[in-house]
């Protein structure tokens, strides 16, 4: 395999890892032209860029787009960027710290203890169904729904809507690949637009009937004089499905992967010599769902030796960083047992994943549910992975038990 780094190429997301120690060799930051990025492989600086308030998700706190040398959005594209634009992911200080605030009541750990039966008694319902029926599609049957029906019960979607998630969801992260084309931007800005409209709804709704939901909690945290928008309530709400089922949907197919190609990692597992929450953290970093997070440059930084000015946008490589073997011993071998374990799968800094210890209580369940319901399952089929790279999954996981 040609050492190249090439996401659009299904080779290269099939398997980034070679490229990445080729490019940790041969140094600490690349540029890369075809995006006008500059990657950035190693774990200590990802690390510390991730921390570092030099860099931003956005930049429009500080310039406008003409100062930071950008082209503006294509205005076609304003639904999507002004639902995009205004969640917590794309914001910086002060509106991140007030928003990040608000939402962060909502995953304490006294909320997710509350949810743990909830969270294990779908895991159960939905392993149960497909151990009926002798096995299925892994993706479809077990890992997207558990985490879609745990954000809907906390933002009080009704059941009978949650069919609609999934797709907009999907079609809105198209939008985060490399170099999206005009396709992804329709599908994107016609998701946009029906998902803001329906959650301009269900917040109407909670308005006249509150109930013990995020959406209510978020409308009384706004009467009560903490000023957010209704676009700031559509927006988080957006954000909480994509950031909080995208990353353990992903994490459980591509896990279970990985342990279908590790038997014996698998076998330690099963009979109980390794505990599931390390077990866990490992498969997170070894094939971490969220491959590159991008971030631009507010200040000139320096990345060994290399000046990279304000205005440009570095792409933080979370992948390579996990496989980085300065900071992980035999960085490419699974050890489910590994005890030091500070992946950058969830982020750091500000920007640190709010809803890490959800997304672990949902994997934990699910993995936990499917090692005790189906000790027997095993993959049916030679498994695809989807087109994208910056957020990398199959495309199906067919078992058999």
């Amino acid at each position: 395999m040609e050492m190249v780094f090439d996401p659009w190429s299904p080779r290269f997301v099939a398997d980034p890892y070679p490229v990445y120690a080729a490019l940790r060799e041969a140094g600490r930051v690349h540029w890369f032209a075809p995006t006008r990025q500059y990657l950035v492989p190693h774990h200590a600086d990802v690390s510390a860029l991730l921390r570092d308030r030099r860099l931003g998700r956005t930049y429009l706190h500080r310039f406008t787009h003409e100062e930071f040398g950008r082209t503006p959005p294509p205005p076609e594209h304003e639904p999507f960027t002004t639902l995009n634009g205004q969640g917590l992911l794309d914001l910086e200080g002060p509106d991140h710290t007030r928003i990040r605030r608000l939402v962060a009541k909502a995953f304490t750990p006294r909320t997710v203890e509350r949810l743990e039966p909830v969270v294990h008694r779908l895991a159960a319902e939905l392993v149960d169904g497909l151990v009926a029926d002798g096995g299925g599609d892994l993706l479809a049957r077990v890992a997207e729904p558990l985490p879609v029906a745990v954000i809907a019960e906390m933002l009080g979607v009704p059941a009978a809507d949650r069919a609609l998630l999934r797709p907009w969801s999907a079609a809105i992260c198209g939008m985060f690949e490399l170099n999206p084309d005009e396709d992804t931007a329709r599908r994107a800005v016609a998701a946009s637009t029906e998902f803001s409209a329906y959650l301009r709804e269900l917040i109407a709704r909670r308005r006249k009937d509150p109930g013990d939901d995020l959406v209510s909690a978020l409308i009384a945290a706004h009467d009560e004089g903490d000023r957010l928008t209704e676009q700031e309530m559509v927006s988080t709400c957006v954000l909480l499905l994509n950031a909080g089922h995208e990353a353990t949907v992903n994490t459980t197919v591509n896990g279970w992967w990985t342990l279908f190609r590790h038997p014996e990692q698998l076998a330690a597992l099963r009979s109980g010599a390794v505990p599931l929450s390390a077990a866990v953290e490992e498969l997170l970093r070894y094939d971490t769902p969220l491959q590159m997070f991008e971030r631009w440059v507010l200040d000139d930084i320096e990345i060994g030796g290399v000046t990279v000015e304000r205005g440009s946008e570095v792409a933080l490589l979370f992948g390579s960083a996990n496989r980085d073997p300065a900071r992980f011993p035999a960085p490419d071998r699974l050890d489910l047992a590994r005890t030091e374990n500070p992946h950058v799968s969830f982020g750091a800094g500000i920007h640190y994943c709010l809803g890490a210890p959800l997304a672990r209580l949902e994997l934990t369940a699910s993995f936990g549910e499917l090692l005790r319901r189906a000790p027997g399952m095993r993959p049916a089929a030679e498994p695809r992975w989807r087109p994208g790279y910056v957020i990398r999954g199959l495309e199906e996981l067919l078992v058999t038990l």
